[in-house]
């Protein structure tokens, strides 16, 4: 589910990178990468000073702005030079340094400022959610996101030589494949650049909220099932 995760994120970002840049600055971009290639280095070689790796990112992030190309993009590349293995491994070190600041700045103040939507009781929600775009929204979190999920994991199955592990059953692959219908920051940053009428965005946010719920009560529904019907031993494991 984190691979997942993790995986669906990156590629929302580089649907930002490559649908959302109206021009590109071909020096900034260059500069951008550069300060990132720097970053790289640093960190492979087990360069852990903040006052070293700050400036750096940081320009990175304000060149790569100045490009065209969407900043985030930025920090996904700054994330990949990271090393995760090896004797100068940093990822587990930067994750510990940088989640209180993540998690109890960034994301809350993200979600103040982008999430705000006003609905006038039980009749203006269902109204919204009568609305095109939330009811798009909502059909491509709930059933386009699981069905992309859950297909993909199938076809690689079938013709790949991968398979699923044997404490894996496929109900367990639609579980997991419905939970990604929940969606919350990047759904909503991607809304802000998609529509630039402040009526659509609430709309789609009204479909974001909507499919994240629904898609909790049926990932919830369907795993408990798919509990119910695993073996005692695979419980206690």
């Amino acid at each position: 589910l984190l691979t997942l995760a993790v995986v669906d994120d990156l590629l929302a970002i580089i649907v930002i990178a490559v649908f959302y840049t109206d021009h590109l600055a071909p020096l900034p971009l260059i500069g951008a990468l550069a300060l990132i290639a720097v970053f790289g280095g640093a960190v492979q070689r087990g360069v852990r000073a903040w006052w070293v790796l700050v400036p750096l990112a940081l320009g990175a992030w304000a060149l790569m702005h100045a490009s065209g190309v969407h900043s985030t993009v930025a920090g996904v590349l700054l994330g990949f030079a990271v090393p995760v293995l090896g004797p100068h491994a940093a990822a587990e070190h930067f994750e510990h340094r940088m989640r209180p600041l993540s998690a109890g700045i960034a994301v809350p103040v993200f979600a103040f400022f982008a999430a705000g939507v006003t609905v006038s009781g039980w009749a203006g929600l269902v109204d919204a959610l009568a609305d095109p775009v939330a009811l798009g929204v909502l059909a491509g979190l709930v059933v386009g996101k699981p069905l992309g999920v859950f297909a993909t994991t199938y076809l690689v199955a079938r013709f790949t030589h991968a398979r699923l592990d044997d404490d894996l059953a496929w109900r367990d692959v639609l579980g997991v494949a419905l939970l990604a219908g929940i969606g919350f920051t990047v759904a909503i940053f991607v809304t802000g650049l998609a529509f630039q009428s402040q009526a659509l965005q609430d709309q789609a946010k009204i479909g974001i909220f909507a499919a994240s719920f629904l898609a909790a009560i049926l990932s919830g529904i369907v795993l408990s099932i798919a509990a119910r019907r695993s073996t005692p031993e695979e419980l206690a494991i």
